[in-house]
């Protein structure tokens, strides 16, 4: 949701839009109210900054592009499966009853793609008190509760549901399932920094979205 910053002139209130900086494209990363840009601007250092600043900041703009391009072509890829589902789903909070208490999250069974499974996620990897750290992340397994009959590639990944507001950021995971070798392995939940896995947390329940696509051999 985006914020609108609010200006009272003579007893009138005006909501002044978001903008970023002209310069942001040289490595500005300043953000605020419409009516605050051109006083930003006067005083930016980046328009002087040398041409190896500004190049270094243009190649890390390159790499994320790459990369964006990269993620874009495998998502594309597993659109073009034969095998495709999309579930809305409901990560719930559950502790162990070991002589150390862990926090868990966990869906209810589901199906897709002919099979049974469930998603599993854990807070910071089983960190002993993650309530002490204010960095905090979530990494997930997807377990697939039926036996395979035989191996299946499985591609998925986790997005955005109608039924929450998650801010994650697009990642294709991948794993092998096979009768003996039911659970993937934990991938972070790729969210854009600590603050949003705070706000999931104190959501308590956890709605999202997650697409598979299967690959039978």
């Amino acid at each position: 949701m985006r914020r609108h910053s609010t200006v009272i002139l003579s007893g009138v209130t005006f909501f002044s839009r978001p903008v970023h900086c002209q310069y942001s494209l040289l490595g500005c990363g300043w953000r605020g109210p419409h009516h605050e840009v051109n006083s930003h601007e006067q005083q930016c250092q980046h328009p002087n900054h040398s041409g190896a600043q500004v190049f270094s900041h243009l190649q890390r703009q390159a790499e994320n592009v790459e990369e964006a391009s990269k993620i874009f072509t495998q998502i594309m890829s597993v659109l073009s499966f034969e095998k495709i589902t999309f579930n809305d789903l409901q990560l719930k909070p559950y502790r162990t009853d070991e002589f150390i208490h862990k926090l868990f999250y966990e869906t209810s069974r589901f199906s897709a793609l002919s099979y049974q499974w469930v998603i599993k996620a854990r807070l910071n990897d089983n960190q002993k008190d993650p309530h002490l750290t204010c960095n905090r992340f979530i990494t997930y397994q997807l377990i697939v509760k039926s036996k395979p009959s035989s191996p299946m590639v499985v591609h998925f990944m986790i997005l955005r549901g109608p039924f929450g507001d998650m801010r994650v950021n697009p990642h294709i995971c991948q794993f092998e399932f096979t009768e003996s070798n039911t659970e993937s392995p934990f991938f972070a939940l790729p969210l854009p920094d600590s603050a949003e896995c705070n706000k999931l947390l104190a959501a308590r329940i956890i709605d999202f979205r997650l697409m598979m696509g299967m690959v039978t051999k």
